[in-house]
């Protein structure tokens, strides 16, 4: 008989995220000048046991004229945890927002769903262009909309933060997520370089971007119970948040 194909990771994940991993990599190949990013050869593909269970990640990283890294991160543990994580870390030239957004889901379910466009001005407040092309979104209604963490001032107020209660809501979640993704890249080719001056300022709000990620507990609990706490320390420092030089 003939041999039957494993599925990849990607495949094996809640069809949301499958979709929303495969729509991000789409949007930056039709928006963006995509170069490989490297990173260390251990921390492209992941295996480790998670309370006996088999945990796989792995990682895609790239990097464009405007930004230093994209990164996209898949996770499954078993068939009770899947994780989609995206962040682009604009390079200290270009004056952009953080996107970021991630995807949890187990067993079926989506528990959490969050996209949104980071300000990095010193009054937390997105660029008017920026503004200007998502006040002109339609505004999705959701029936299960989540808190922000305690340290959830890094995010704007445009920040969606639901828990999708149904096939119609993903499509919802996704549609919208799509648009800050496309806005977003679509900015960044059309931005200028900033002053020198500006770029250390640039630099201090990305800094604070990823030392306040860095506070996920729940992210670094699950990385120690996996991979012991100084491996788990080495990936959010080094490919989850990696502060710029």
């Amino acid at each position: 008989m003939p041999t039957v194909p494993s599925l990849t990771l990607r495949q094996q994940l809640h069809p949301l995220l499958e979709q929303w991993a495969d729509r991000i990599e789409a949007t930056w190949q039709r928006y963006l000048d995509l170069s490989p990013y490297h990173l260390p050869d251990e921390f492209g593909y992941i295996e480790g046991r998670l309370e006996g269970q088999k945990l796989v990640i792995e990682n895609r990283c790239y990097q464009t004229p405007q930004f230093r890294k994209l990164h996209l991160e898949l996770a499954r543990v078993s068939d009770r945890l899947d994780i989609l994580h995206c962040v682009m870390f604009p390079r200290s030239d270009y004056a952009l927002p953080m996107f970021g957004t991630d995807l949890v889901g187990g067993r079926g379910q989506i528990s959490a769903a969050i996209a949104d466009l980071s300000p990095t001005s010193p009054d937390r407040r997105l660029p008017e262009d920026y503004r200007t092309a998502l006040n002109a979104l339609p505004q999705p209604a959701f029936s299960q909309p989540r808190d922000l963490p305690i340290w959830g001032d890094i995010f704007s107020e445009f920040c969606l933060f639901v828990r999708p209660a149904n096939p119609a809501e993903e499509s919802l979640f996704l549609e919208r997520a799509e648009a800050f993704l496309s806005i977003h890249c679509q900015q960044a080719i059309a931005a200028r370089p900033v002053s020198i001056a500006d770029r250390s300022r640039l630099l201090a709000a990305q800094r604070y971007y990823c030392e306040k990620q860095q506070r996920n507990d729940k992210t670094r609990r699950v990385l120690e119970s996996a991979f012991g706490a100084e491996w788990a320390d080495r990936y959010m420092t080094t490919v989850l948040f990696d502060l710029p030089e």
